[in-house]
């Protein structure tokens, strides 16, 4: 639920469901540089780090974000470090038009609020992660109750902003119950502070293992704390499924296994981070398999009780068109055109009962208009979404495989027509071998990402994932003056994309089927002739119209392209170490949501690796481990008439 702001004469905010100020007398910016930066030491304690992670209790109008943001932007490069982690819980987020009215009295940070600003939209309950200047400034808003959220994280702070309204106004932010919670995110030498000398404050803090001091307050205020967390007993941590399992304390050398979305982002998030990262690609060009698919629907999942799916799909779209607009050209390679989604079962739109004002950004009930441009009946069932549109993946591996551009990034090297064949374990390195066991490259991690043929290469060792392939056939052709199809992507049962510029003019695409258990993405005549049957068969259910009008290219003789997707037996992404040995990870089996989850399953995987704050809930982080596979659960699963994703 969003905040209401009231705003006083003086042009100060007020907070209406908490009757208190979100400044103090003597102005949020003073107070945010030195009570809270210049507090914890910053950005004096930064140097020489290779990553910073703070952790704040109340976003609010996100004033101590953009100071520390413009401090780490004013240090040196080669002081400041490379990462910085800014994580918030927020109960009741402002909207973006207030945050921005309330920097206007700041004219140093109005830039760099109307980057957040412009980013600062679709926050439902959950974790939201933000990136700026190029991925190295990682703000990761958390949305709802901050004793629950704050169980979802696993991390290290660095610095913690204990921040909020008052005691007396919002007791829970101050209580023991969020004070333990804060504190089981520190590691010895963190370092606290806040406006407030409450003694209930101190006394908490203390029990929980800080150090607590008074310290010269900002006027007009006598007094501010600050803290050191120091506890006289040994922290004990209870590691989940998702700690970091390989804590690194330096980037070092990585090998990826495959070329395509999933080895794309991994490598780009681990080069980004520092790493040294060599990508070895069977085929004779990146994207070569099923990443290679002409044009692909970029749309969140939607469901009414807001699913496992439709979560993981919304932090990996808001991710996507992230990198969309800083690495490619767009209407070119891809257009934010929104989404519409025919539920052509006809069983409403599919939404929750209630969505929030947020949940609206995502998706929300299609309009009259929207349905009237696809030619749909106005009693269709069909959902709009806002926050969606087309990408070329082809050209998002191709930017991912592009050196970052950022001061102390690593390198990303890749080798075509590099099959490995065998992984082998060689004192602290992983070798990587051909077919003759000849070494191919040495490397002290390995991350497998290439698809169906993770299960093969994993299996010579032997470590079995239950992956089941998934051919897809698309259907294609280029359009005619006359086509009059839907200016964007219409999905549901099948899916069509139209308008998609290429070298010979607009291209439409139409698809894709889903044949388990092929292994073989090329199929026969007979195979290829049904699938484009069955193509054109979910148009006529999806876009009747559209159908009739490409009926007659179907009967002539359409374009048609196939690959092999991979999915495990409940069909989300596998991304975690594998087996015993140190050192070797997965990421794979993004089944048909490759476009949606690649970026945030390379996200997951690198903080995880590097024991950096976490860019998803962890119970969400959870369900895509690769511990999973140990689970008695999991061996009571099938790849048996699974839930067809699309």
């Amino acid at each position: 639920m969003a905040e209401t702001i009231d705003w006083l004469p003086d042009g100060t905010p007020y907070s209406t469901r908490f009757q208190d100020r979100y400044r103090s007398e003597s102005g949020g910016l003073e107070q945010a540089r030195r009570v809270f930066l210049h507090g914890c030491g910053l950005p004096q304690a930064w140097a020489g780090a290779a990553q910073w992670r703070i952790l704040e209790t109340g976003f609010g109008l996100g004033l101590n974000f953009l100071v520390a943001w413009a401090a780490w932007r004013a240090d040196l490069p080669e002081h400041r470090p490379r990462l910085l982690h800014f994580v918030s819980v927020e109960a009741y987020p402002v909207t973006a038009d207030d945050l921005l009215r309330a920097a206007q009295t700041h004219p140093e940070l109005l830039p760099l609020a109307t980057e957040l600003h412009g980013k600062f939209h679709g926050l439902t309950p959950g974790f939201h992660r933000l990136a700026f200047d190029g991925g190295q400034v990682l703000l990761t808003l958390c949305i709802g109750d901050a004793r629950a959220l704050l169980r979802e994280m696993h991390f290290s702070a660095d610095s913690i902003f204990l921040d909020g309204f008052s005691p007396q106004q919002n007791p829970d932010i101050w209580d023991a119950h969020t004070l333990k919670a804060v504190a089981r995110c520190c590691r010895r030498g963190t370092r606290l502070a806040t406006w407030t000398i409450a003694r209930s404050v101190r006394d908490i803090l203390a029990q929980c293992g800080f150090e607590v001091h008074k310290m010269p307050g900002v006027p007009p205020k006598r007094d501010n704390l600050q803290a050191l967390f120091n506890p006289r007993w040994e922290p004990r941590r209870t590691p989940g499924a998702s700690a970091p399992v390989q804590a690194s304390p330096a980037p070092g050398r990585c090998l990826v296994v495959g070329a395509g979305l999933a080895g794309a982002a991994v490598a780009h998030s681990l080069a980004r981070r520092g790493w040294q990262v060599q990508v070895c690609e069977a085929g004779a060009q990146a994207a070569a398999g099923a990443s290679g698919l002409p044009a692909g629907v970029l749309a969140s999942h939607v469901s009414p009780d807001d699913s496992v799916l439709s979560r993981l799909t919304r932090a990996g779209v808001r991710l996507v068109l992230e990198h969309a607009q800083r690495l490619l050209h767009a209407e070119q390679d891809w257009a934010p055109t929104g989404v519409l989604e025919h539920r052509v079962d006809g069983h409403g739109h599919g939404l929750p009962a209630r969505p929030d004002a947020a949940a609206l950004d995502w998706s929300q009930p299609a309009t009259p208009a929207h349905l009237a441009q696809a030619q749909l009946p106005a009693d269709a069932a069909a959902c709009w979404h806002a926050l969606a549109g087309w990408v070329k993946p082809a050209r998002l591996v191709q930017a991912l495989l592009q050196p970052p551009a950022t001061p102390g990034a690593g390198s990303i090297t890749l080798h075509l027509n590099t099959p490995v064949a065998r992984l082998q374990r060689q004192g602290e390195d992983w070798l990587a071998l051909d077919t003759s066991g000849q070494p191919l490259a040495r490397a002290d991690l390995v991350v497998v990402a290439a698809g169906y043929a993770s299960r093969h290469l994993l299996g010579a060792m032997p470590l079995d994932l239950p992956l089941q392939a998934l051919r897809g056939q698309l259907s294609w052709g280029l359009q005619s003056p006359a086509d009059t199809l839907p200016p964007f992507p219409v999905n549901g049962h099948g899916s069509l994309i139209a308008h998609i510029p290429t070298p010979d003019g607009p291209a439409w695409y139409a698809g894709a089927t889903y044949e388990r258990d092929c292994a073989d993405p090329e199929p026969d005549a007979e195979a290829r002739a049904r699938n484009q049957a069955a193509n054109l068969n979910h148009l006529r259910d999806l876009l009747p119209d559209a159908a009739r009008q490409l009926q007659p290219h179907f009967h002539a003789g359409v374009h048609h392209w196939s690959q092999i997707r991979c999915a495990a037996p409940d069909r989300l992404p596998l991304v975690g170490p594998i087996g015993p040995l140190p050192g070797l990870w997965a990421c794979t089996a993004m089944g048909s949501r490759g476009i949606s989850l690649s970026l945030l399953c390379a996200e997951l995987l690198a903080a995880r690796l590097m024991g950096e704050p976490l860019p998803l809930a962890q119970r969400l982080a959870l369900a895509l481990g690769t511990e999973r596979l140990a689970t008695k659960a999991w061996a009571a699963q099938t790849a048996s008439d699974p839930v067809e994703l699309i």
